[in-house]
């Protein structure tokens, strides 16, 4: 039984670039479903990077404002635009959005929300499209990483590392996992990493080729860029596949040429929203691939920290200055 759909809900808004501390939580109208999409009691949005981003005005695509950052929501479906059959109201889902999850109802597309089982909880729902998604996609599709094969990732950590680690190790990878601290080690190596090094020294480098027999990574997840990136071409086997994800490090990073021709490497562009923007039947495809992943026991996301909708900016200030370990989600209702 869905209970009756007020007119107004609480959301943060955005209504000028700034810091999510120049965001405001306040009443604001709950949006009826058009054509093509689908109305969400938002049970739980998990936090990305590029919340902040948006915020900022600093992403590729900048949203009308005002809008409500949030860009993967679980929760039920309380209303569905005309013509949409595959999902009903009362129906579990998570959702990728990209704007509008941090309120009490989210507005859908609905080639991006899928069903989920009794078995995945709201927070982990929440907690998985975006990172699982973007994984899968560099992992399988665009690094290409097949089973025996050495996987370096990353910020594993971070919720792309996270999702890198299960993949790797579901996909019958030997995974090394990069992190900045004694207490992000261990959460790699609770994810099932092989191997951690910290990456706040350069002396990561030679433990990686230590551990491939001098050899070095075939495939690296490089969600952070910078010096990690730099330095990922010393530790590359030949023929190896560098997945550029992300840039959290800050700096943007440039590579000689020669460096790509003398080991026969790949640098790898990954722009996992772009594809699904392109190919949106991808999305609904790797959601089938991830679930059977998590039902098989593969997969699990591992939330760190549970925010009130309250607390959203202390939970910003948490994931800007790399405090937060794993994922961490809004819990709303």
């Amino acid at each position: 039984m869905i209970a009756d759909i007020p007119n107004s809900m609480k959301a943060w808004r955005v209504h000028d670039w700034g810091a999510p501390e120049s965001m405001r939580l306040e009443d604001a109208p709950v949006p009826a479903p058009g054509p093509g999409q689908v109305l969400i009691q938002t049970a739980a949005c998990g936090l990305n990077f590029y919340d902040t981003l948006e915020i900022e005005g600093k992403y590729q695509v900048k949203p009308a404002r005002p809008f409500s950052p949030g860009g993967e929501v679980a929760g039920t479906v309380v209303a569905a635009g005309s013509g949409e059959s595959r999902l009903r109201p009362g129906m579990r889902v998570l959702s990728i959005p990209f704007v509008g999850g941090l309120a009490e109802y989210t507005l859908a597309p609905a080639n991006a929300t899928f069903p989920i089982p009794d078995s995945l909880a709201n927070g982990e729902a929440a907690a998985l499209p975006v990172v699982y998604q973007t994984s899968y996609f560099s992992l399988y599709d665009r690094g290409q990483l097949q089973p025996g094969e050495t996987l370096l990732v990353h910020a594993g950590a971070s919720g792309v590392g996270m999702a890198g680690i299960q993949l790797g190790k579901a996909r019958g990878a030997s995974v090394i996992a990069t992190a900045s601290s004694e207490a992000k080690l261990e959460f790699c190596r609770r994810l099932g990493a092989d191997h951690v090094f910290n990456y706040s020294t350069p002396e990561w480098v030679e433990e990686v080729k230590r551990v491939t027999n001098g050899r070095g990574a075939d495939v690296i997840l490089d969600p952070a860029g910078g010096d990690a990136f730099d330095l990922s071409t010393k530790c590359i086997a030949p023929l190896g596949r560098l997945l550029v994800v992300g840039f959290a490090s800050g700096r943007i990073p440039t590579i000689a040429a020669n460096r790509i021709l003398l080991k026969n490497i790949s640098i790898v562009g990954v722009l996992w929203g772009n594809h699904i923007a392109a190919h949106p039947e991808y999305a609904e495809r790797t959601h089938a691939k991830l679930m059977d992943l998590y039902e098989a026991g593969k997969i699990k996301p591992l939330i760190t920290r549970t925010y009130e909708l309250n607390q959203v900016v202390d939970a910003f200030r948490d994931m800007t200055s790399r405090r937060l370990i794993g994922k961490a989600v809004i819990r709303l209702n």
